[in-house]
C-alpha cells in the first residue's frame, strides 16, 4: 500500500518509473540469457577460443551439431571484468545506470571502450550486474591476428567473468538479434492469430447462440399466443356451454306449448277432443270431451314423458251428446325428451 509521506511508492516500487520497471519486465522476458523465450527462439552460437570450441543457446551449453553462428572468446588479459551493486530502483533504467557505471571505471576512452553485462544475483534492495569491459582497437587486434577478421560487424565477441558468459555488444551479434527478433515477432504473430482465431469461433458460437436465442423467445411468443388464442376459445366454449345449459334448463322448466299440443293431438283418438288448453311451466290443464274419457285419461297415464295424469273435477255426460267431459291435470317428468 502506498506508504504516509511516500507517495509515489507502492509495495517498495517508485510509481514515477513504472514505465520504466514494465520495460525492464519486458526486456528480462524477451531479451534475457535466463528467459526461456530466449533460450527456446534464440540460436545455437560456437564459441571458439584457444582451447577449444563449444556450443551455448541462452546462455547455457549446447549440444547443437552445427550452428550458424559463431563468437571468439576473449582470452582474460583482454578482459577487464568487475561486479557492481546497484539499487534495485534504478533496474528500469538499467541501461542508463551502468553506461555510468562504465564511463567511471573503464581505462580505455569512450570510443574505444565495449562492454557487456548480465544480472547475477538480486534480492528486494539490491542487483549485482557482472560488467565486462574491453578495449575495441585491442580486440580487433586480436581477431585479426588469430582469426583473419578485420571488421567489427562480422564476429561476435564475448567474454568470460567467473562462471558467466557476456555478450560484448557493438560487434557482429546484430545479424543473430534481428534473426531472433525476426522469430519473436513470427511466434508473436501465431499468438494474436491463435487470440482472433479464439475470439473468431468464441463470437460466432455467441452470434448462433444469439439467433438460437432469438429463435426460441420467437417460438415461445408464438406458443405464447396461440396459448392465449386457445385460452380465449376455451373460455368463449365455456361461456357457451354455460349459455346452452341455461337455456336446456328454461327449457326443461318452461317446455313449448306447442310441443305439448302436438304429443296430444297424435295421443288423442278421432273420438276425443279438448275445449281448453292452458300450460303453467312443466303443468298442463285440460278440459275436454270424448266417447270414453277414464280410456283418454289411461292413455295418457301411460305415456312417460308425464310424470302424473290427475282428474280434478269428476267425468260427466254431456247430454243429447253421447259424450263425456274431463278435466285433467298433466305434471310433465324432469328432463322429459320432446
Amino acid at each position: 500500500m502506498l506508504e504516509s509521506g511516500r507517495n509515489w511508492e507502492l509495495f517498495g516500487y517508485d510509481m514515477r518509473n513504472l514505465r520504466g520497471l514494465f520495460l525492464a519486465a519486458w526486456r528480462d522476458l524477451l531479451w534475457d540469457d535466463a528467459s526461456p523465450l530466449r533460450r527456446r527462439l534464440d540460436e545455437p552460437v560456437a564459441v571458439r577460443s584457444e582451447q577449444g570450441e563449444q556450443c551455448y543457446q541462452g546462455g547455457r551449453v549446447s549440444a547443437a551439431a552445427t550452428p550458424e553462428c559463431s563468437a571468439v572468446l576473449l582470452p582474460e588479459n583482454l578482459v577487464l571484468s568487475r561486479t557492481v551493486t546497484l539499487p534495485r530502483a534504478v533496474e528500469g533504467s538499467l541501461e542508463n545506470a551502468l553506461a555510468f557505471e562504465i564511463r567511471a571505471c573503464s581505462p580505455f576512452s569512450a570510443v574505444d571502450t565495449g562492454y557487456g553485462w548480465c544480472i547475477v544475483g538480486r534480492d528486494s534492495t539490491q542487483l549485482r550486474v557482472c560488467l565486462a569491459i574491453v578495449s575495441v582497437s585491442a580486440v580487433m587486434a586480436y581477431l585479426g591476428r588469430h582469426y583473419d577478421v578485420h571488421v567489427a560487424s562480422d564476429q561476435e565477441v564475448w567474454a568470460q567473468a567467473g562462471d558467466h558468459m557476456i555478450l560484448v555488444h557493438g560487434f557482429g551479434e546484430g545479424r543473430r538479434r534481428l534473426r531472433y527478433r525476426a522469430r519473436l515477432l513470427r511466434a508473436a504473430a501465431m499468438v494474436v492469430a491463435g487470440a482472433l482465431l479464439l475470439l473468431a469461433i468464441i463470437a460466432t458460437s455467441t452470434l448462433f447462440d444469439r439467433l438460437e436465442l432469438q429463435r426460441l423467445r420467437e417460438l415461445a411468443a408464438s406458443a405464447e399466443s396461440e396459448s392465449g388464442e386457445a385460452s380465449r376459445m376455451r373460455a368463449a366454449l365455456a361461456r357457451a356451454n354455460s349459455a346452452i345449459a341455461a337455456v336446456n334448463q328454461v327449457a326443461m322448466s318452461h317446455p313449448s306449448p306447442h310441443r305439448e299440443l302436438a304429443r296430444l293431438t297424435s295421443l288423442l283418438g278421432d273420438d276425443a277432443y279438448l275445449d281448453q288448453f292452458s300450460m303453467t311451466g312443466t303443468e298442463l290443464n285440460l278440459r275436454g270431451r270424448a266417447v270414453d274419457a277414464a280410456a283418454v285419461m289411461e292413455v295418457l297415464s301411460d305415456v312417460d314423458e308425464y310424470a302424473e295424469v290427475t282428474a280434478p273435477r269428476a267425468i260427466t255426460r254431456v247430454a243429447s251428446t253421447g259424450l263425456e267431459q274431463f278435466y285433467l291435470s298433466i305434471r310433465l317428468r324432469t328432463g322429459a325428451k320432446p
